[in-house]
């Protein structure tokens, strides 16, 4: 998983690139004398919460059922529990939903994964050497178009910043302006550079190939074929319903944590990262995705044609991208599947085996600024899904 702040990557703004630092002394649950020590996936979860996290919570599915652990706290002002159950901004998982929309309609033929971005969306892709003529569908859906990212021009610095800005709507059209104000960072296809306008644009041509919002399609093509009731597109104001975990950011390295639940709007209503969701519906969604319910095999393997990701801070080594989708090793062999999301004040990764035996889904509740920490927060986060996908319990 990278550090981008739509996903677990790299932001542009230094103070909210990884996660860090963030009320390490939080006590962890009493144990009674003599009673036996937690299993791994509970110390799992609570080495996450002794790297400074907030709360965690933690839902794996196997053959032998569900379970669901929590650590660390849901409020620091109340002392809540973190729900085990909770709804949960998923950020950039968005972009699982919506490659998925697009690959059904390569499927029905509807367009090709090697159309232009000129060819739906004339003259949005422009200026600054950027041109929609030279850029395909597939390479917005890969990362591998070499787009500038919208996100540095309207990300918070500060909290108060995030307060003056967070109602602020932005059509995606002109977050993709703002993204042609810069040059392109790679020529296209040449390598994999994650950037959320991808997937704005991805969102606008399946609005102009269908008529209808993604937020449309996701609904009619998967949430009600799959049932997942508790999950939502928001098309208007994304209300965050309850139960669901406080979330913190920390915008600067050593200052406060700021309570930052409330929707940020320059990011919570484009195609990159919108949605809201539960974990059992992830769940669903992952594995019904995995497993071929979703799409046709010509498309699916599409989806899992994968590029080597960079190296960074943190990684998981071995990482590749598919079409909204990446796979990292696991240590017991094999892979898993998923897409991490990411916004101010929450990380959420989904992963599942390819089989879609097992499954496992985290969310972190906080984010901090300093990276050395953040660091370690994701190496704990990495470490947790890669014992409860390989079944390690000692």
């Amino acid at each position: 998983m990278r550090h981008r702040f739509r996903r677990v990557r790299s932001t542009g703004i230094t103070a909210l690139a990884v996660l860090g630092a963030l009320l390490a002394v939080l006590p962890g649950p009493a144990t009674a004398a003599g009673q036996p020590r937690a299993d791994r996936l509970q110390r799992d979860a609570d080495a996450l919460r002794d790297a400074g996290v907030t709360g965690v919570a933690v839902r794996l599915r196997t053959p032998d059922g569900v379970r669901t652990v929590t650590s660390g706290t849901g409020d620091l002002a109340t002392g809540r529990p973190v729900p085990r159950e909770g709804y949960l901004r998923i950020g950039s998982t968005t972009k699982s939903f919506v490659a998925t929309v697009v690959l059904q309609l390569v499927g029905e033929g509807s367009l090709r994964l090697d159309d232009t971005v000129e060819r739906w969306l004339p003259g949005t892709v422009a200026g600054h050497g950027n041109d929609g003529r030279a850029v395909t569908v597939r390479q917005l859906l890969g990362h591998t178009s070499g787009l500038p990212d919208y996100v540095t021009d309207v990300a918070p610095r500060d909290h108060r910043a995030f307060e003056a800005q967070r109602h602020r709507r932005y059509s995606p059209e002109q977050l993709v302006a703002l993204a042609m104000k810069h040059r392109p960072v790679f020529r296209p296809g040449t390598r994999h550079g994650y950037s959320n306008t991808n997937y704005l644009l991805a969102g606008m041509i399946v609005r102009a190939v269908t008529g209808h919002t993604w937020q449309h399609e996701v609904g009619q093509r998967i949430l009600r074929p799959l049932g997942l009731e508790d999950t939502r597109a928001p098309e208007g104001h994304p209300y965050f319903p309850h139960p669901h975990a406080t979330e913190y950011q920390q915008f600067t390295p050593g200052g406060p944590y700021a309570d930052t639940t409330a929707p940020y709007l320059p990011f919570d209503t484009g195609a990159d990262g919108a949605m809201i969701s539960k974990a059992a519906d992830l769940d669903r969604f992952f594995t019904a995705l995995n497993t071929g319910r979703l799409l046709k095999p010509a498309e699916q393997a599409e989806m899992r044609r994968t590029v080597a990701v960079p190296d960074g801070p943190g990684e998981a080594p071995g990482e590749r991208a598919g079409l909204g989708l990446f796979s990292v090793p696991l240590s017991c062999g094999g892979t898993y599947w998923g897409h991490s999301g990411s916004g101010i004040g929450y990380v959420v990764q989904p992963a599942a085996t390819p089989d879609g035996r097992r499954s496992v889904t985290v969310s972190l509740h906080s984010r901090p600024a300093d990276q050395d920490t953040g660091v370690r927060q994701l190496r704990a986060l990495h470490n947790l899904i890669d014992h409860a996908l390989c079944g390690i319990s000692r």
